[in-house]
């Protein structure tokens, strides 16, 4: 796909904007909100700063779509990723994007997991995730027969996705509606001026374009990109935290029909058994804080003397997992806005009441269940900037 060259414009002196809504990230979220402007009518720009969509956070996930069970009751998480899982499940059907609603088994090895899967029935039950079966040993091991647990809760809403068909559908179906993707630009700086903020970009074709709205949905960057908008209250943006993900691919035939996970930990949600829509297992993520303070500084590649680890986790809930069936496979880095050690941060979404910055729009922190809530975030910031 060609880059789309932006106009320049005379940000000093211009008295309307050249354009209604300028987006900058060309992933999930940032689509989902484009597609979702560009349906209400609106005249909407996605930037982006690689040379395809898609290629940050959204490329580096486990492609499931979640239920909505793990999520603090009232918070953006809870219920985004609740309206979101259906109106994902209802998008992929209509634009014939490859999916599969499986299932998911979480399971509780012992009785102090056990409580913690009880509470966690009770969690998806307040958030509207409560279609949950509760499962005893006998019927546990009747749907999985190699799982080793106490109880387990089935959930039968969680899916999996192809998130690159999904994301190319979103993009379709926002250039349909006039929308517009410039890909090679990224977003350099912007500054309120008379009609909204003039955004500076930059890449081969540097301009600059004065929008009336901006969001910024641009992932792991968007904490420091925020800092580059003029008059923005410094004191209300979070501080970035990189926390990586490792997955290992299973090198034989997965036993199991269904997602597997174990009781949740502290930064993730345990090292689970994803399946991919070929039937492919794959074990991951687990948690790898990085003591970096830029995105540039990240190493995505997968340290092989990391399996040991997941070896003994699996092992718990998969005793039958055999020594060298792991092969490492890929690894994703989570946009955190709370370091490690704290409770997880729900997903921030900021307007000028908050950062003082009329016209903008900012999403950060949007970690998992990033992907499974996209469609919900672009509807609630459509409805923000159009309301």
């Amino acid at each position: 796909m060609a880059c789309l060259v932006l106009t320049s414009g005379k940000c000093a002196t211009m008295a309307a904007p050249d354009i209604d809504c300028l987006v900058i990230g060309a992933g999930a979220a940032g689509l989902a909100v484009g597609r979702a402007l560009a349906r209400a009518g609106r005249e909407v720009i996605i930037i982006e700063r690689e040379a395809a969509i898609g290629q940050g956070i959204s490329a580096r996930n486990s492609e499931v779509i979640h239920a909505g069970i793990y999520y603090p009751p009232g918070s953006l998480k809870a219920r985004l990723c609740v309206a979101g899982r259906d109106l994902l499940f209802e998008f992929c059907a209509h634009y014939n994007v490859s999916h599969q609603r499986c299932g998911k088994i979480i399971v509780a090895v012992d009785a102090t997991q056990e409580a913690q899967l009880l509470g966690l029935r009770e969690r998806a039950l307040a958030n509207g995730a409560g279609d949950l079966e509760l499962l005893d040993r006998a019927a546990l091991t009747g749907l999985e027969p190699e799982l080793a647990g106490v109880i387990g809760l089935f959930s039968p809403s969680t899916g999996i996705v192809d998130a690159h068909g999904y994301m190319t559908a979103v993009l379709g179906d926002f250039e349909a509606h006039g929308g517009q993707l410039a890909l090679c630009t990224p977003f350099v700086s912007a500054r309120p001026v008379d009609g909204g903020l003039c955004v500076q970009t930059g890449g081969a074709d540097a301009s600059e374009i004065v929008a009336a709205h901006v969001v910024l949905a641009s992932g792991l960057s968007a904490p420091a990109l925020a800092r580059r908008f003029e008059g923005i209250a410094q004191s209300v943006l979070p501080n970035a935290y990189f926390a990586k993900g490792n997955y290992f691919s299973l090198a034989c035939k997965s036993p199991f029909s269904r997602l597997v996970y174990p009781a949740p930990e502290p930064g993730g949600l345990g090292v689970h058994l994803t399946l991919d829509l070929a039937g492919r297992a794959r074990f991951g993520p687990d948690v790898e804080w990085l003591d970096i303070t830029e995105e540039s500084a990240i190493d995505y590649r997968v340290d092989p003397a990391r399996a040991q680890r997941f070896y003994g986790a699996i092992r718990r809930y998969w005793p039958a997992l055999r020594d060298g069936d792991l092969v490492p496979d890929y690894s994703g880095v989570r946009p955190k806005i709370a370091a490690a050690g704290t409770h997880d941060a729900d997903f921030t979404i900021l307007g000028v009441d908050q950062h003082g910055v009329p016209g903008l729009t900012a999403l950060l922190g949007i970690e998992s269940p990033g992907l499974t809530s996209s469609l919900a975030i672009g509807d609630f910031v459509a409805e923000l900037i159009c309301g």
